[in-house]
């Protein structure tokens, strides 16, 4: 399809007037602009249509059909204000072939004007079928005159003091002032998935004005040549800024971590067993239970980072007990060996206190020091933590976001682990990653999430990291089996649970929300509390919520662990970290609310110990007749498979990107035009043609990266 002739652009919105002193107030228009990120001339360009309406013809009304959307063009016959049922502007039009109600609730004295009797007008709608007769409801409208346009006219998606003609206005003018020339060498072009290749211009062209003859199917599956061109710019535009990113990252310096014979002060007084035990070596030894061949193989990928003076960047995945924790805890006693401080963050203080936990055991008998850090200390242990992290007293340093904060100040900190990487945002990775004042060097960085990234993620998103898989689970860890249950044999499910309790087990009850909403009909977990511990006497029942103090969660929490609570109600506050062996029944509420991974995430919590354990996700579907079609997917997936990878792709397959990447792209971009899977042709294509680009045409590849990223492209370093 080729493009439409090139036309001049019209005059875009004017900016603000400037005085000698002080620029004009911006208006409303203007602040909207920005606040949707339209900033540069690219960005206007870039906005592109959301749908799109045929103005290019008048259709005659008796050759519309109900349900058509349709412009026609006729005079007024009769325009009147009536009160029932309510107030409204009824407006009659006759085509000469037919004649038409249109229908205003509300509307303005303008509105009247233009509509009064005799004026001949064009009008865009909806058809209907009324009771007396073919009506539209609150069709656009203007005086008729002039030549119908050559193009569609585009639809963009705005914002509140954003008029559509005004974002045309200004969309069409940084059309034509963007600097859109080539930035793709021609040889490269020529060697695409899609042949022939439309320039960047005319694709843009084409897009925001397409000619009426274009197949509307093709503009709505990005699958016309048009869209074709900005799916391979953008990815092209990722793949170049995670490679410049690793690149720019080999050239900075970490602390090669090679072993102990330099052992610093930090881990003076550990009780070796003999001058050439490593504390790895230690560990290793106490460690109540064997590696697994994944863990090992993972072990051995960190300490060859370890060992180089380049930063090292990777990121832990494994599926829920896969074991990560102690492929952390035997990296921070590698860069303990070598005399230098770790510090590992997690998202929550439940998931950060249950590693201080399991780290405090075992590195404690190793004469480690390990201090807490978190906002919700009370002062003296807080400034004796501080003062143990100033001095290097502490070798290993856990807490939540409380460890980036300004008055936190390492000795020399080598080494930054982040849990549930994905519930940081970059700028708070970044933080971390400053806290080394060592000569212009940056710590090691090991992130850890336990929701495993699909290969085109990996691909993409994450190309810029080394990835570190663990693949397989301990022994013994018991198989949990899933059941899908409607929410209207909630009595069989607490009868199952009795039968738990009798057996001397525990069980979690997850709810979605904490209090009552309005807009979302949902039993919460209040609620549930209380009509459980009315079904079960005799039986503690807690209530964990987010809203808790730190002091309550923790109190509740300690109930659970120690066993004295037979049941816990929770929101998902114990989504990760909660590892209660004895809990062998997990019960999620409303199921059909929740994302797959998190499912996934929560059903993790049991199965941990030597029972056989379930996990049972109660749906309701509320007024409507059957769940819904992503509702379904996800709770069929849940029930057909316990592997982490695959509900990790499903999930990806039903969610996109977006949603699933969570807060590692915060300030990056998500990919706006290509999809993933359908795209992969144009991935493979952008991988191969990025280091080629960085090589041989680097001012080009500078230019195709601030093109799309703008100033974005500084957060993939982290």
């Amino acid at each position: 399809m080729p493009p439409p002739a090139k036309q001049a652009p019209p005059t875009a919105p004017a900016p603000a007037a400037k005085t000698q002193a002080v620029a004009a107030p911006k208006s409303q228009p203007q602040k909207a602009l920005e606040k949707m990120g339209l900033r540069r001339d690219i960005d206007l360009a870039l906005h592109l249509p959301l749908r799109y309406e045929d103005e290019t013809r008048i259709v005659m009304l008796k050759d519309a059909r109900d349900g058509d959307m349709v412009q026609i063009e006729g005079q007024i016959t009769h325009s009147e204000v009536t009160f029932r049922p309510r107030r409204q502007l009824r407006v009659t039009i006759d085509d000469g072939s037919d004649t038409c109600v249109l229908r205003f609730i509300n509307f303005y004295p303008s509105h009247q004007k233009t509509l009064s009797v005799g004026a001949r007008v064009r009008v865009r709608g909806e058809i209907r079928g009324g009771f007396v007769g073919r009506e539209m409801v609150h069709p656009s409208f203007k005086l008729a005159g002039g030549e119908l346009p050559g193009a569609l006219t585009p639809v963009y998606s705005t914002v509140a003091g954003l008029p559509q003609a005004y974002l045309r206005r200004a969309v069409l003018g940084g059309l034509g002032r963007a600097d859109l020339s080539e930035t793709i060498p021609a040889p490269f072009l020529r060697k695409t998935p899609s042949q022939p290749l439309l320039s960047l211009r005319d694709a843009l062209q084409f897009l925001h004005h397409p000619t009426p003859d274009v197949a509307l199917s093709t503009l709505e599956d990005h699958s016309h040549p048009a869209w074709q061109r900005l799916k391979a710019e953008e990815l092209l535009a990722q793949q170049l800024s995670q490679l410049q990113a690793r690149r720019v990252r080999a050239a900075m310096r970490a602390p090669a971590l090679s072993g102990p014979a330099m052992r610093g002060p930090a881990a003076d007084g550990a009780s070796l067993q003999g001058p050439q035990c490593t504390l790895y070596e230690q560990l290793l030894e106490r460690l109540p239970f064997r590696l697994t061949a994944a863990q090992q193989r993972v072990c051995a990928e960190i300490a060859l980072d370890l060992q180089k003076n380049i930063p090292m960047h990777r990121l832990l995945q494994g599926d829920v007990g896969s074991g990560k924790t102690v492929v952390a805890a035997l990296a921070a006693v590698r860069c303990m060996d070598a005399g230098w401080q770790c510090a590992l963050m997690a998202p929550t203080e439940i998931l950060a206190e249950q590693h201080f936990r399991k780290l405090i055991a075992w590195l404690e008998p190793l004469g480690i020091r390990t201090v807490w850090l978190t906002g919700s200390q009370k002062a003296k242990e807080r400034r004796e933590s501080l003062a143990m992290i100033a001095s290097g007293e502490a070798a290993l340093v856990v807490g939540t976001h409380a460890v980036i904060q300004d008055k936190v100040v390492f000795k020399n900190l080598a080494l930054a682990i982040i849990d549930e990487q994905h519930r940081f945002g970059v700028a708070q990775r970044l933080a971390l990653r400053s806290k080394m004042s060592e000569g212009g060097e940056e710590p090691h960085l090991l992130m850890m999430t336990a929701t495993p990234i699909p290969r085109t993620l990996a691909m993409s998103y994450y190309a810029d990291l080394d990835v570190s898989t663990i693949d397989e689970l301990p022994p013994g860890r018991t198989p949990i089996v899933t059941k899908v249950v409607n929410d209207a044999r909630r009595d069989e499910v607490i009868e199952r649970i009795r039968g738990q309790l009798a057996e001397g087990r525990q069980v979690y009850w997850v709810c979605p929300l904490i209090e009552e909403s309005e807009s979302v009909d949902l039993v919460n977990a209040t609620h549930t509390h209380e009509a459980l511990s009315n079904a079960l006497p005799g039986v503690l029942v807690g209530l964990l919520h987010s809203r808790m103090s730190v002091a309550e969660k923790k109190a509740v929490m300690g109930l659970f662990t120690d066993g004295l609570m037979g049941v816990l109600v929770s929101t998902t506050v114990i989504e990760v970290g909660v590892d209660v062996p004895n809990a062998s029944l997990m019960v999620v509420e409303h199921a059909e609310r929740f994302g797959l991974s998190q499912l996934h995430q929560l059903r993790g919590r049991v199965g941990r110990g030597a029972a056989a354990s379930a996990c049972v996700l109660l749906y309701s579907t509320g007024d409507a007749p059957r769940l819904g079609e992503m509702a379904r997917a996800r709770l069929k997936a849940m029930v057909e498979t316990n592997d982490g990878f695959e509900i990790a792709r499903r999930d990806l397959e039903i969610r996109g990107p977006g949603e699933f990447l969570g807060a590692r792209q915060s300030g990056a971009p998500l990919l706006r035009f290509a999809d993933l899977e359908e795209d992969a042709d144009w991935l493979a294509w952008a991988r191969d043609l990025a280091p080629r680009m960085l090589d041989r045409h680097a001012e080009l590849a500078h230019r195709h990266i601030l093109r799309w990223l703008g100033g974005k492209a500084e957060f993939l370093k982290a």
